[in-house]
């Protein structure tokens, strides 16, 4: 039994989330650690790790291919967990393909779509590159790639631009849209109304829900994307290593998969060079699935379900509404801002993750090294760079496509420091991003920590 039920009168008369930090990450007071990183990576309870390291301890498991009794108990488990998934996004109409994570979900997408001369692949500029590199298997194949900009002011989507694209694709075969639910940089959330506009007009859509599905939920019975790439860890913690696929089952044989492996043959002939793939989920799974771990899946979504998905919607909510109203009121006392934040300044449709850049009483600005450097004198984990997000640190820093052109010409090879010394332009950004175990200490602390670059 999870902790949340064994305390649910208590919680009834305390503030729920204060309770919870307590039992279930009070790791982080003891180690008098701020995380403000939920979304490179959510933090696991205690009843989760207790309950699969019981699992594991009085239990003996075994490859699931085959039928023995350890082998028939690993099958079991797996597939419960597979159907735990299923359940939660309320996803019976897919198929559910367990992954590495989240980018080995995409690959199957770009290696296996029929990608061709008469293909078209339409994403957002606001993509992590997991999605942006599914764009050399379509240009691989002769096929065009066009990105669809995000406006400086908000970073949401120019929807006059998209709708063109959209809608002015009718000489391509096979055309697939692709985009995120919500920026796992600037925590925008994009209009999944998308979805259904784009397959009217004969678009296929692979929707990444990585950084959306830890504090809202996804129904893919209102919504019905074609594709979704999801990553465990993001939702609950543990186990790292694990990812899942859902592909429509209408969608399923559009999907050609060009290889195989262990364990996605029905039958294979070395003599006359023939294989049969498995006509479901296997066919995607490649050799040995992580059986030892996959169960754990349905013990981390047992404990979200526990608190709820909405609770943890609000929580979240409340909690970026509190850090971004602080950050605004930090300034120098010669009037100049410390903080830059970036992206939308209202709350409405928007997680809890914030993009910002720091600048001295002067108005120079800090590199963002600098930044992390100091915030871990203080142990608080926040993240900074580009974030696997080039299109939004290109957009935010006001780079131009001749610039980029001009920088990638004239060279073979570079890093995002040879780049601002080339171009004269900065680069990457400072993130915190809030979530389940944060609490309003934290922010405090890392307003303090702020503070301490004020006047400098």
């Amino acid at each position: 039994m999870s902790t949340i039920t064994e305390n649910k009168t208590v919680l009834a008369h305390q503030d729920f989330f204060e309770i919870l930090r307590n039992v279930e990450y009070k790791r982080l007071d003891n180690n008098k650690q701020v995380y403000l990183d939920y979304t490179g990576g959510n933090l696991y309870a205690k009843s989760q790790i207790m309950e699969h390291q019981d699992l594991l301890i009085n239990n003996i498991l075994g490859n699931p291919h085959s039928t023995n009794p350890t082998s028939q108990l690993a099958t079991k488990l797996v597939e419960e967990a597979r159907q735990k998934v299923i359940d939660f996004f309320n996803a019976e109409d897919y198929f559910c393909i367990f992954t590495q994570n989240a980018s080995g979900a995409l690959k199957i997408v770009g290696e296996s779509y029929p990608f061709s001369e008469k293909s078209h692949f339409l994403l957002l500029a606001d993509n992590h590159n997991s999605v942006n590199g599914i764009r050399q298997f379509c240009l691989s194949k002769g096929g065009k790639v066009t990105y669809a900009p995000i406006y400086y002011q908000d970073l949401t989507i120019d929807e006059n631009f998209l709708k063109e694209q959209l809608e002015d694709a009718s000489e391509y075969d096979n055309k697939l849209l692709a985009f995120p639910a919500q920026s796992n940089v600037s925590g925008v959330k994009h209009d999944l109304d998308w979805i259904k506009k784009a397959q009217d007009l004969g678009w296929d859509v692979l929707l990444d829900a990585a950084a959306f599905v830890p504090t809202n939920r996804l129904d893919l019975k209102e919504i019905k994307p074609d594709f979704v790439s999801v990553s465990f860890y993001k939702i609950f913690g543990y186990p790292t290593g694990i990812g899942c696929l859902l592909v429509n089952k209408e969608k399923f044989k559009k999907l050609r998969k060009p290889w195989f492996a262990g364990g996605t043959v029905s039958l294979v002939s070395v003599n006359t060079i023939q294989h049969f793939l498995i006509n479901n989920h296997e066919r995607f799974e490649d050799g040995t699935l992580n059986y030892l771990d996959i169960p754990a899946i349905k013990i981390g979504l047992d404990y979200i379900e526990n608190i709820g998905i909405e609770r943890i919607n609000e929580r979240v909510a409340s909690l970026r509404k509190y850090v971004f109203e602080r950050l605004e009121n930090l300034k120098h006392d010669s009037g100049q801002n410390l903080v830059q934040i970036f992206g939308p300044k209202n709350h409405q449709n928007v997680g809890g993750t914030i993009i910002l850049a720091f600048y001295n009483k002067d108005g120079i600005r800090y590199e963002f090294e600098q930044i992390e450097e100091q915030a871990n004198q203080f142990n608080i984990s926040l993240r900074s760079g580009c974030f696997c997000n080039p299109g939004i640190d290109e957009t935010n820093n006001c780079l131009t496509d001749n610039e980029l052109a001009t920088y990638y010409s004239s060279h073979q090879e570079g890093d995002y420091k040879d780049m601002i010394k080339f171009l004269g332009k900065m680069r990457g950004a400072t993130r915190i991003s809030v979530g389940i175990a944060t609490n309003q200490n934290d922010i405090n602390q890392l307003i303090n920590f702020l503070e301490t670059l004020l006047n400098q």
